[in-house]
């Protein structure tokens, strides 16, 4: 269980968050998924990988819904997600050809076609920033390239915020690992952060870093989320003030 491999990182995270972080205990950490929270990107990521199973393995009829196990986890396992429903088991270097050519089609689809922001994602942020209370991360599971695509064009200021991605981290989500990494970018203890996520992978993730989480149904059911800590249809329904009372939540 990745559980097990987990405890070196968690304890090693912690142990340098400690030292960082004795004067900081009034700050919040607010850390932001990208796809499925910020933006709607499923779409395009699906119409991305799927041109990638016609194009590199010849493969057709692939369908969003085949994606499915694998959203929120990394593009490795977003690929062979839809490559097990089709009965087709991948090399690694077959893998790593796939996420390069998913990453070129998914970058010129929004250079293309940006992508706005989703409702009161920007609200939250630009309210978030004006305070000396808050800090602010950006962690995903996606590329650099492919993450920073999308925060340009739904004109997120990561600019001013810790960025982590999968390029960062060894190990995806639902390891906790790229949340402790966000909150030690920030200096802030991850008992003091809310994450917000989509994904059940990424709730799991957030708890297992010791964070709180708000999941918004942006792309599952709410029934799919009930790990979460607080669950909204919007994060035009979330304030500083319920950040602040989720965080300081015993």
């Amino acid at each position: 269980m990745w559980q097990k491999k987990a405890e070196m990182v968690l304890f090693s995270f912690r142990s340098r968050l400690a030292c960082r972080t004795k004067t900081m205990d009034k700050l919040y950490g607010l850390i932001f998924d990208v796809d499925g929270v910020i933006a709607d990107t499923e779409g395009p990521t699906a119409e991305a990988t799927i041109q990638v199973f016609e194009d590199l393995f010849g493969i057709k009829g692939v369908k969003p819904e085949d994606f499915e196990a694998g959203i929120g986890k990394g593009a490795e396992a977003y690929i062979k997600a839809a490559a097990k429903v089709h009965g087709r088991e991948l090399t690694n270097e077959q893998l790593a050809q796939a996420e390069k050519m998913r990453e070129r089609n998914f970058v010129r689809l929004l250079q293309q076609s940006p992508l706005p922001a989703f409702p009161g994602v920007l609200e939250l942020m630009e309210a978030a920033l004006a305070t000396t209370d808050f800090r602010l991360a950006i962690a995903t599971s996606s590329s650099r390239e492919m993450s920073e695509v999308a925060l340009k064009g739904a004109k997120i200021p990561y600019d001013r915020m810790a960025y982590v991605t999968g390029s960062d981290v060894k190990n995806k989500k639902p390891h906790p690992e790229i949340f402790l990494l966000a909150a030690e970018s920030m200096g802030i203890t991850p008992a003091n952060c809310v994450v917000i996520e989509d994904s059940p992978g990424g709730v799991q993730a957030a708890r297992a870093a010791g964070t709180k989480c708000i999941a918004v149904t942006n792309t599952t059911t709410p029934e799919n989320l009930r790990d979460a800590d607080l669950v909204c249809n919007s994060l035009e329904q979330i304030d500083l003030d319920t950040i602040i009372k989720l965080a300081s939540a015993e």
